[in-house]
């Protein structure tokens, strides 16, 4: 299998405009709904179709997410199968994007989707004409095609239309040529243009009849008359007119450019919601000629379209991401909903309909009575709301009170149908635009918090609660907020939080049942415990609701601890959060303490030395702190007291496990980061790479184990090609001589490594184990260390299971990491003094045998930084409710 994607570099590491552009996420299982195949087609085993789909969605999660991937196809075999989508594929596409296209459309295939795919021929008619000494004429930018030109084009036609069919075959896709029968047409005006058509029809049947036994439908932009005269039309023409009689979910235009362009930012426009944007777009100084013609006519096209259809223009490279991840590639145009507004109830006009919104996605008991107070209490409170007509969306501001600068945000529901028309991001831009400042809270276990932090500038966490605003600046009035939100919780809202007055409906419930329960114990009725079910106990935010998460920028999800650190972006607080470092006389201990040092939010209050008790610590200016020789006992006392937030174990192998137990016996919950290899293979603890383990789990972790720096190399440089193994991949490292730590030995002696390279552990080595029980497969792993200080470099032979090109593994690699700060994709392989002080991961070389089969990455990591304490900062910073990169000097 060929990679799944190809994109540029700049594409790849270039931010998600704002604002982003969100689609709907489903919560049921995939079901595939494969098009309906001949009893032989059928015949060659369902086992291997659905193997081969489960294999394309894993290739597809590294892209996205797997619940993104499966999301997307759960709305996509929602509908017949020619209403997926329609695909415009050009003539250069075809020309210089042959390859990438057919591996593309294979994978819809094997998942059970096919497409409708209409072809042009432009560029090469063009070229065709002019070697033949014809100078091709246009008129209103419509080509003038006389009977010469028109049998060239035909004829060409046919050659591309079966050109695409047989590359298709040759990826394993059934593809139909249908180049006539489709498209019935007028001359558009014989006088003018000659033989160009107007397309007055659709025939579905010929689609239908090639979906229906198996095969992807082919055409090409030519129609015929009624008396059979063969017309020329243009390719996006015949895509539209394709489009309305099929009424697809998605219109596909593949272009070089891969997207619209903003001509003041210069960026790729991630999405326009056409119902918000589109008099404003059209008055735009840079909205004119094509852009202002590919604009109007896909407003046009939509307009006759069902809303839940839409245009993506789109590079073919990225049509994966495109259709399978919540932010897209290319340019995404929706009609949108325009939204409403209601200052008063009666500007709602069915004040019932609005319980109804505002009950549909609530459980519990009493929820009916609740909602019943609440919009009564918006009777004679000061409230804005924000609506569709339909009201599937409904979000209710509460303006800033007497004395305040901040305004609420106390409720924001959003139906699963209304994410297709992405009301979410429209309604923050009204927030935006209408308060300058506003905060809300969300469930902190929610599994799509990213997206909040997207939207925020700061954020605390608090009692399962996080806490989000934007638009503070003054660090003092942050400092207020967060105080009375330490000290009231999601309470300071008052009583125009929905939330709050269920909340606390649900704790007066279960003070009722545990009151009764117990009476009923003392009377000894029975001896059986009861739990009821608590109103907030499933996996959506607080105040906010059914939100997709963002894939291309990740969050800081937080969780809580008995003092729960402020996680404020851009901001500083009072209380830093408590650190102890036990084992601080080796370089990692030295490189994590001049992190600590310049972290905003860290206060180190211990470092534990046998060697270096009583000493001085020396680089560290937040405070004077002397060496301790700490025991477990020590630290047992320590953490009884609860002066500790976040012990690192910074010990060397095999010595670290009585310190956690004496912690573990304190009784404290806090968190444990261990850079040792003690508990990487301990399932109760959480394996703390964060570019490849997702990071709700290290953040709501308390038992971290930070990985290998070798691991962490050969994991990343593997990683995206996991899907495509087709052997064992060896990796063959070499680390400078900080690595084999400070303690004298034969691997760090500088006159035994001059002029020399040291092979040791040459099997089994812990890393072998710790990589390839991470990546699900078996790894060899090959270590050396070398004359150089610190830095690691490794050449990793990786066997792939069918032909792919460097071009493809380069991108591929490309669109896993997009988005990822610490992690940097070159073409070439990187070198390890680049890499030296460096608290990133550099991944290139993508050599690729001249089979076909075989490919050698190269890896470069800081074994101080990156390989140890550097990840060991993202860990803590994750875990403690910072910002992932806070404190971390990012290049």
């Amino acid at each position: 299998m060929q990679s799944l994607l190809r994109s540029s570099a700049a594409a790849a590491a270039r931010p998600v405009p704002k604002p982003q552009r969100l689609l709907p996420r489903a919560s049921t299982a995939v079901l595939f709904r494969p098009a309906k195949r001949s009893f032989a087609s059928a015949s060659r085993g369902d086992d291997v179709h659905q193997a081969t789909r489960t294999a394309v969605v894993n290739v597809l999660s590294n892209i996205g997410s797997k619940r993104e991937v499966q999301q997307y196809l759960s709305q996509f075999s929602s509908v017949s199968q020619q209403q997926f989508a329609v695909i415009k594929v050009g003539g250069a596409i075809l020309t210089d994007y042959l390859d990438v296209l057919c591996v593309a459309l294979s994978h819809l295939n094997h998942m059970g989707l096919y497409p409708v795919i209409v072809h042009g021929a432009g560029p090469q008619l063009n070229k065709l004409l002019e070697d033949a000494g014809v100078e091709p004429q246009f008129e209103e930018g419509i080509r003038i095609t006389d009977g010469k030109t028109l049998g060239v084009a035909r004829k060409l036609f046919l050659e591309e239309n079966l050109k695409l069919v047989e590359a298709l075959e040759d990826v394993g896709v059934r593809a139909r040529p249908i180049t006539s029968g489709v498209l019935t047409a007028d001359y558009l005006d014989k006088e003018k243009w000659k033989f160009v058509g107007k397309i007055t029809h659709v025939n579905k049947k010929p689609i239908e009849s090639a979906i229906r036994d198996g095969f992807l439908p082919i055409l090409t932009s030519m129609a015929e008359s009624e008396e059979g005269q063969v017309l020329n039309v243009n390719a996006d023409v015949a895509a539209g007119e394709l489009a309305r009689a099929l009424e697809p979910l998605k219109i596909v235009y593949l272009s070089e450019k891969g997207g619209l362009f903003n001509g003041d930012t210069g960026q790729k426009i991630s999405a326009i919601n056409l119902d918000e944007e589109y008099d404003h777009l059209m008055k735009q100084w840079w909205v004119k000629h094509g852009t202002r013609l590919k604009i109007k006519e896909m407003k046009q096209l939509l307009d006759d379209l069902p809303k839940s259809s839409s245009v993506a223009i789109i590079h073919p490279e990225h049509l994966q991401k495109e259709l399978f991840t919540d932010t897209g590639a290319g340019t995404l145009i929706r009609r949108g909903n325009k939204l409403l507004n209601a200052e008063t109830l009666e500007e709602f006009g069915d004040v019932q309909k609005l319980k109804q919104v505002l009950v549909r996605d609530r459980e519990g008991l009493d929820a009916d009575a609740v909602v019943d107070r609440y919009v009564q209490g918006l009777s004679n409170r000061p409230f804005k709301a924000y609506f569709d007509e339909g009201m599937e969306a409904l979000a209710i501001v509460r303006p800033p009170a007497e004395g305040m600068t901040i305004a609420q945000l106390a409720t924001l529901t959003i139906t699963k149908s209304a994410w297709l028309t992405n009301v979410a991001d429209n309604i923050f831009q009204n927030l935006k635009r209408d308060y300058r400042k506003l905060m809300w809270t969300v469930k902190q276990d929610d599994e799509n918090l990213t997206w909040f932090f997207d939207q925020a500038d700061g954020s605390i966490s608090k009692g399962g609660e996080v806490l989000f605003w934007y638009g503070i600046e003054s660090p003092e009035e942050a400092r207020e907020l967060m105080a009375e939100f330490i000290q009231h919780g999601r309470q300071m809202f008052g009583d125009i939080n929905l939330e709050s007055q269920l909340h606390r409906a649900a704790a007066q419930a279960n003070r009722i049942r545990e009151g009764a329960q117990r009476m009923q114990q003392s009377r000894a009725y029975s001896t059986s415990s009861y739990s009821p079910r608590h109103l907030q106990s499933r996996t959506r935010p607080a105040a906010v609701r059914s939100v997709p998460a963002s894939k291309t920028s990740r969050g800081y999800a937080t969780t809580t601890n008995p003092n729960p650190p402020l996680g404020i972006k851009n901001s500083h607080r009072d209380t830093p959060c408590r650190v102890a470092l036990i084992g601080a006389r080796g370089y990692t201990g030295k490189a994590l303490i001049d992190l600590l040092n310049n972290h905003p939010n860290m206060d180190l209050r211990h470092v534990s030395s046998r060697e270096l008790a009583g000493k001085k610590l020396q680089g560290y200016t937040k405070r004077d702190i002397t060496y301790e020789s700490l025991s477990p006992d020590d630290v047992r006392r320590m953490a009884e007291k609860g002066g500790i937030d976040c012990w690192v174990m910074a010990l060397p192998n095999g010595v670290c496990k009585p310190f956690v137990d004496a912690i573990d016996h304190a009784g404290k919950e806090t968190i444990i980061v261990d850079l040792s290899a003690d508990y990487r293979f301990d399932p109760k603890w959480t394996y703390g790479l964060p570019e490849l383990v997702t990071r709700s789990n290290i953040a709501q972790a308390t038992r971290i184990s930070n990985p290998g720096c070798y691991a962490t190399a050969a994991q990343i440089g593997i990683a995206p090609l996991v899907p495509f193994l087709g052997g064992q991949p060896t990796v063959f490292g070499v680390s400078g001589y900080s690595g084999a730590g400070t303690k004298p030995s034969p691997e760090n002696d500088v006159e035994n490594l001059t002029n020399n390279l040291i092979p040791y552990s040459l099997t089994d080595h812990i890393h072998e184990r710790e990589i390839s029980t991470q990546l699900g497969t078996e790894v060899a792993f090959i270590p050396h260390v070398a004359v150089w200080f610190q830095g690691i470099h490794h050449t990793i032979n990786i066997p792939l299971k069918e032909e792919m090109k460097s071009r493809d593994v380069r991108n591929l690699y490309q669109d896993r990491y997009a988005g990822e700060k610490l992690i940097r994709i070159t073409g070439e392989s990187p070198l390890v003094k680049n890499i030296s002080g460096k608290h990133g991961i550099e991944v290139g070389g993508f050599a690729v045998h001249s089979g076909g089969r075989r490919v050698v990455v190269n890896a470069t990591i800081d074994n101080l930084l990156k390989g140890a304490a550097t990840q060991c900062l993202q860990n803590m910073n994750l875990a403690l409710g910072y910002g992932e990169y806070e404190g971390i000097p990012l290049d």
